[in-house]
């Protein structure tokens, strides 16, 4: 955090936090989007993936993080421990640069182009910090988007083995389990990030929650491993870790952690001159997976042996992960063209 960052930051009220955090532009089949399977064979864009002559991602001169980042994990509900090995080894795999290509850790290099107002970069180095489980829904299975940073609080000042305190190079990601509801979720959102404020929780952290959308809405929020009813003839690919949630998971969590990176406190990397309306770097490629991606056509993907699809490879596992907005070459950008 930027000194005198803060300040200005807090000053957005409340009421803010419940339109900043917007859902995506690209393409999810979110109920409201009524649309045919034959919708789905080409995508609206014709031009490189993603890639907009219109779009202007700017720096607003906040904070970026390039310290190395340390997410602290907040379990809420019932998780199993096969869910949790998925879901830590995909942010392992974020600076495991000996992976396989196409890698995750190449995906990232694209996150490490943005820089802040010295000019240094994203960290390359994201690693995995302390943990925190609440099996027993402490604050119920109702969640609101302020319920959220209580989860948070709780977890920080937990009288045995509170997670760490560091707003320079800490994230603060909030899971809940597939019976738990969350505010707007599976209508507008399957994940979002902000910072929490110091009423609330005591300090200014960056933050996320993702919900494992396998009960509620797997066919939104964990699309294309599941599809919605409302697309008639639209077939679901196989998962690339045999459990539907988690893996529609992976690609929202990669969402949020890039945008933490890169606009932890709503004021550094968006498109648009409005903070409260942010354009993010994986807004601009929501839906995007491969080359000749856009508008609902969700690009090449690769499939494997077992018939799994997935775009990127971890340490030892697969995964289907989105593109993000390259603001040096103007498009989205996988990991093939940084993969080197």
């Amino acid at each position: 955090m930027l000194p005198g960052s803060a300040p200005v930051l807090l000053a957005l009220t409340v009421a803010s936090l419940f339109h900043s955090i917007t859902p995506a532009i690209g393409w999810r089949p979110w109920p409201h989007h009524k649309i045919n399977a034959s919708d789905l064979a080409l995508g609206d864009s014709k031009k490189y993936e993603g890639s907009s002559e219109f779009v202007h991602m700017k720096y607003h001169m906040g904070p970026v993080l390039t310290a190395n980042i340390t997410v602290h994990t907040i379990w809420y509900g019932a998780w199993k421990n096969p869910q949790k090995r998925i879901l830590r080894e995909f942010i392992n795999s974020i600076s495991a640069v000996d992976s396989k290509r196409p890698s995750v850790a190449g995906w990232w290099k694209t996150v490490q182009l943005y820089t802040d107002q010295t000019g240094a970069n994203i960290s390359r180095a994201v690693r995995l910090g302390e943990e925190k489980n609440d099996r027993f829904y402490s604050h119920g299975k109702t969640l609101t988007r302020l319920s959220i940073q209580s989860l948070i609080k709780s977890a920080v000042t937990a009288s045995t083995r509170p997670l760490p305190i560091n707003p320079k190079s800490g994230l603060y990601l909030v899971l809940t389990s597939d019976d738990v509801y969350v505010q707007d979720f599976c209508q507008n959102v399957c994940g979002f990030h902000y910072f929490t404020f110091p009423s609330i929780v005591g300090y200014t952290l960056p933050y996320a929650w993702v919900g494992n959308s396998a009960k509620l809405c797997p066919g939104v929020c964990a699309y294309p491993f599941a599809v919605p009813d409302y697309i008639p003839g639209l077939k679901p690919v196989r998962s690339p870790n045999g459990d539907i949630g988690v893996d529609g998971m992976i690609s929202v969590i990669g969402h949020e952690i890039a945008e933490l990176a890169t606009n932890p406190l709503v004021n550094a990397w968006y498109a648009g001159g409005d903070p409260v309306f942010p354009v993010e770097i994986a807004d601009l490629c929501e839906g995007i997976y491969g080359t000749g991606g856009g508008g609902s056509y969700t690009g090449q993907m690769m499939d494997g042996a077992d018939g799994a699809t997935y775009n990127m490879n971890g340490i030892r596992r697969r995964f289907l992960l989105q593109w993000v907005w390259n603001h040096v070459l103007n498009y989205c950008s996988g990991p093939n063209a940084l993969d080197q």
